[in-house]
């Protein structure tokens, strides 16, 4: 069994989602949302009458795929074959709205893009209605997709395939560019559909959810053993290198033929399944892109599950959404776990104010750790519900007190400080001053030792005009780095 990593590099994996590429192919769906309500039965038959009271429009299929990629911050190339028709103008129109090159999506007036209505009264959905023209391309348009493809990969990090059943990845184009990838040296990953999985042999990995593994396999598979001989049986005939099976309140499965990780969902109440498999395979290329391992990836991905059911409508996931679900999943932060660079320290404040908790923040150089600062530590936390440390760099610790500190070099300073139960991060600097750490995490409360004025503390206006507070605490009589160095020196 694979260990569960820790959260600090699940969440460097997260801060590098911005460099990566994702090329996706498949199948693109217009979702259409109407609401309304039910106040009478129709005179002409025994149906309800809907009188609607608005709708919306969003990406369905890989389209949605795109839209999660996005909103995580990433680059990501659309390839594809739609209809020049109203359902793709609108599709073509929205990925324009998030400014995605549309140069690899061909347009034929012979198609029919896939559209889904649905109709909703209180938020129950009580009719869809589907217009598509299930096909698979013509010589022409799969010559024109596959040529897209070839461009489109050389700039690409990771490819997702996205098979809705809709034509775009059938007749072996799905075979066909997995054997690109793989002479390109390309990882693919495949939101499978069907139970016939050989035409996705050689992908690097599949994404089904334990329904559709159990067709994929010819039998109903729940436990986890189960699980893991279906995973492995498809494995073994179509050469994938994983399987990641989706188990909806189970969490997800991660299984290697000779190692298996089975991720605990967090419980929340499921508004809307729709899309979620979408963010899944989204958010599990780009942590693999951003080079975590396929278990990193994989609690990554089912902490973003875990959020988009909760969404209703086909739903995509942000940054900040996605770095709070991770800290709820793994509990408090220990120790390591709690040194943080400024941009993971930034996305775990965000979602620390999202929960409704308030944020302090408080520095210093903490060289030789003693009872002082262990008194304003506590202090400090006790005027907020989690407490960010500034913690000079070695390099700025020399330019403040001179070239014989610090004593203890950064690393064993901030271990030593996230190790103390009243600080929940650790985030090293290497200016003089926390000024930009504190304007990029604004902290509802700044600490500092009352041997300072207000109008003396580095942030404070920053935080009073944010409508935090300053916090004055009283320090220890007699305690300092600097005095006990001197004793040390004089022998004492």
């Amino acid at each position: 069994m694979i260990k569960l990593p820790s959260p600090e590099p699940l969440h460097r994996a997260i801060s590098r989602f911005g460099s990566a590429t994702v090329l996706v192919v498949g199948d693109f769906i217009l979702d259409r949302f109407v609401n309304g309500v039910i106040e009478r039965i129709s005179p002409e038959a025994p149906i309800p009458v809907l009188h609607g009271r608005g709708e919306t429009l969003a990406m369905g299929g890989a389209g949605n795929v795109v839209a999660n990629i996005v909103s995580l911050g990433a680059a990501v190339i659309p390839v594809s074959v739609i209809g020049a028709d109203e359902a793709g103008k609108n599709l073509m129109r929205m990925l324009g709205e998030f400014s995605v090159d549309t140069g690899g999506l061909a347009q034929d007036a012979d198609r029919m893009t896939s559209s889904k209505s649905r109709f909703s009264a209180l938020n129950q959905q009580v009719l869809r209605f589907d217009e598509e023209e299930i096909k698979p391309l013509g010589d022409a348009e799969r010559a024109t997709l596959v040529g897209h493809f070839r461009e489109a990969l050389a700039r690409a990090d990771i490819v997702i395939l996205s098979d809705y059943g809709k034509g775009v990845l059938l007749d072996g184009v799905a075979g066909e560019l997995i054997s690109i990838c793989r002479e390109a040296g390309k990882p693919v990953l495949v939101d499978p559909k069907g139970s016939d999985y050989a035409r996705y042999a050689g992908a690097t990995a599949i994404t089904p959810n334990r329904k559709e593994l159990g067709e994929a396999v010819g039998r109903a598979v729940f436990a986890d053993d189960e699980i893991e001989a279906a995973a492995r049986q498809l494995i073994s005939a179509h050469g994938f290198a994983f399987v990641v099976a989706t188990r909806s309140e189970k969490g997800m499965s991660v299984v290697g033929a000779d190692d298996a990780r089975h991720i605990a969902t967090q419980a929340r109440e499921v508004f809307d399944v729709s899309g979620a498999g979408d963010t899944v395979i989204a958010t599990f290329a780009l942590a693999l892109a951003a080079g975590a391992d396929r278990v990193m990836a994989g609690s990554i991905a089912n902490a973003a599950g875990g959020v988009v059911v909760g969404k209703r409508g086909t739903a995509r996931l942000t940054i900040e959404e996605l770095t709070g679900a991770l800290f709820r999943s793994h509990g408090p932060v220990a120790h390591k776990d709690a040194i943080l660079d400024a941009a993971a320290a930034a996305r775990l404040v965000a979602a620390w104010k999202d929960e409704g908790l308030s944020v302090g923040f408080t520095n210093g150089c903490f060289d030789i750790l003693h009872a002082g600062h262990v008194s304003l530590l506590h202090a400090a936390r006790s005027q907020c519900d989690r407490l960010v440390l500034g913690l000079n760099s070695d390099a700025s610790v020399r330019r403040l007190k001179g070239p014989g500190r610090p004593v203890n070099d950064q690393h064993d300073r901030a271990c030593v400080l996230a190790a103390l139960a009243s600080v929940d991060a650790v985030v090293i600097f290497e200016e003089d001053t926390p000024l930009s750490l504190i304007e990029a995490l604004s902290p509802d409360i700044l600490v500092k030792g009352a041997d300072y004025t207000v109008d003396q503390v580095v942030g404070a206006d920053v935080v009073q005009k944010a409508g935090g507070r300053v916090v004055l605490v009283d320090l220890v009589a007699g305690k300092s780095t600097t005095g006990t160095i001197g004793r040390l020196r004089a022998g004492n």
